[in-house]
């Protein structure tokens, strides 16, 4: 039987994740199950804003970050004593929160992060959580979102989640050079 080129192609972008769209909200494989409650454990007494402070991680941040069309990352709190080449689910260099309507925060994620000083963009991506990083060439660093505490319809790594709240008002900023 011989496929035309054009289904081929619309097939391929429907069935491979990061092609054409959001990536599919999957069960991650044992091991990034595994990761992931190493991560839970690590990050739950930050959900609260205190004691993440407590950690240094900033109390205070300005801006929220949003996109028009695929949602919001929110607060990215980041503590620079993690900025290391060699990072560790233990030690996520941003804590992502929320600010409820009612001005709670809420944790949401993390965001994990080896500028291009420790791995040069022009090499292969760096691989955590059996992710391949993505590059932010605005501040020179390769990323990977992680949503531990909230469900994301996008998945666990998408970067943006579609049900994040920002206060009116609120601009797109980008992340804080680092």
């Amino acid at each position: 039987m011989r496929l035309r080129p054009r289904l081929v192609s619309l097939a391929l972008v429907l069935l491979l994740p990061g092609c054409g769209g959001p990536a599919p909200a999957t069960t991650p494989n044992p091991q990034v199950r595994a990761d992931l409650a190493r991560l839970r454990e690590a990050t739950r007494p930050f959900r609260s804003l205190d004691a993440a402070v407590a950690a240094g991680y900033p109390r205070d941040v300005k801006d929220c970050i949003i996109h028009e069309h695929h949602g919001a990352m929110g607060y990215h709190h980041l503590n620079r004593a993690f900025v290391v080449k060699d990072i560790a689910i233990e030690h996520p260099q941003f804590l992502l929160y929320e600010r409820t309507p009612k001005g709670e925060y809420r944790l949401n994620g993390v965001e994990f992060i080896i500028p291009y000083r420790f791995w040069p963009r022009d090499s292969v991506p760096p691989v955590f959580m059996g992710q391949a990083m993505a590059p932010e060439d605005n501040f020179k660093y390769w990323y990977l979102h992680v949503w531990a505490w909230r469900d994301n319809p996008n998945g666990v790594f998408a970067p943006f989640h579609p049900d994040v709240y920002c206060k009116e008002g609120t601009v797109y900023r980008p992340s804080p050079p680092i």
